[in-house]
């Protein structure tokens, strides 16, 4: 995904991030949706191997969960040899990418893309345990694909709204809709396991899903405008295309990183659901948690990209050496 950011121009790649990233995340949909089904049945034959007992005499082939995936991933690797080509232009040594570690707005943007990322895959981890513990008597495995669907197929529609309107605004107003979804689950879950609206609390989710998606695309579209800011500030004495070069290994270094730092939400988010109800009763304190830190990346993207003179304002008038830096 690093590289997509130097196949395509300045106004493209918000929307060309968005489709690979949002298409790949369809992954967590698929798993959720195949898994259960592929280890109900011999699918693989006797290269698969003999299916486990139940106690109520059924089987299962537990090990299919894994197997399923090996047919694509072969698929997928002669696919990479035959097509995939390095970009010469895009190498760079460790030490080259190592300085996005002294960027300020690095450790801001890993901030955010947790916000959306880290909750896009955390809650896709965690919102089948949510239903089966909240709301027993639902079938979650009828659901649990919905969400990481959802999420998925917003964000891979949803990248030209930030090259439109800017990736800064749209997380802006992501992140105080994602507060508000998160307010309406706590509304609708049950309290001592009575009350509580499944339909109601799954339409909240739904909108978190979708909002998380959204944030994605528009998070990932705001790293190069970023940087096609700061690099001329941090390194004014490049000229016009070392510094373009500079500006896209860069953004390339933040994107990659700020992912694996966001994927941590995979485990956190399962991970204070089950702290919350073993010390509370319900997950509640989790989801209140989860809502402070929206309202702190709410405050941090205003301060930093969307209030008036700030990095990503539009209204600001570039300076001749910024703006030829930011042509391409």
């Amino acid at each position: 995904m690093a590289n997509i950011s130097f196949f395509f121009p300045k106004a493209e790649k918000g929307n060309a991030l968005a489709l690979n990233a949002g298409l790949g995340n369809l992954g967590v949909s698929v798993m959720q949706f195949l898994v259960p089904i592929v280890i109900t049945m011999g699918v693989f034959g006797a290269l698969g191997g003999d299916p486990q007992p139940l106690s109520d005499g059924g089987q299962l082939w537990l090990q299919n969960a894994g197997f399923v995936w090996v047919p694509f991933i072969l698929a997928a690797t002669v696919a990479a040899y035959l097509g995939m080509n390095d970009i010469a232009s895009a190498k760079s040594s460790f030490a080259d990418q190592s300085v996005i570690f002294s960027r300020f707005h690095n450790w801001i943007m890993c901030i955010l893309y947790t916000g959306t990322f880290g909750s896009f895959i955390g809650y896709s981890a965690g919102f089948p345990l949510l239903m089966k513990t909240q709301f027993p008597d639902v079938n979650a495995l009828q659901f649990a694909f919905l969400g990481p669907l959802v999420g998925a197929l917003s964000r891979a529609a949803t990248g030209w709204v930030s090259d439109r309107f800017g990736g800064g605004r749209v997380t802006l107003w992501v992140f105080v809709g994602m507060m508000v979804a998160v307010f309406g689950v706590l509304q609708f879950l049950p309290s001592d396991g009575a009350g509580g609206n499944f339909w109601l609390f799954f339409a909240c989710f739904m909108a978190l899903f979708f909002l998380t998606g959204v944030g994605n695309a528009s998070t990932f579209q705001m790293i190069p405008a970023i940087m096609r800011q700061e690099i001329p500030r941090l390194m004014p004495h490049l000229d016009g295309a070392a510094m373009q070069k500079q500006i896209e290994r860069e953004s390339a270094a933040i994107i990659a990183f700020t992912s694996a730092i966001a994927a941590y939400g995979a485990f956190f988010i399962p991970k204070s659901y089950g702290t919350s109800i073993a010390m509370t009763g319900g997950p509640e304190m989790a989801l209140w948690g989860f809502g402070v830190f929206y309202a702190i990346c709410t405050v941090l993207t205003w301060f930093y990209y969307t209030r008036r003179g700030a990095l990503l304002d539009h209204t600001k008038t570039l300076s001749p050496t910024m703006a030829t830096a930011s042509r391409t």
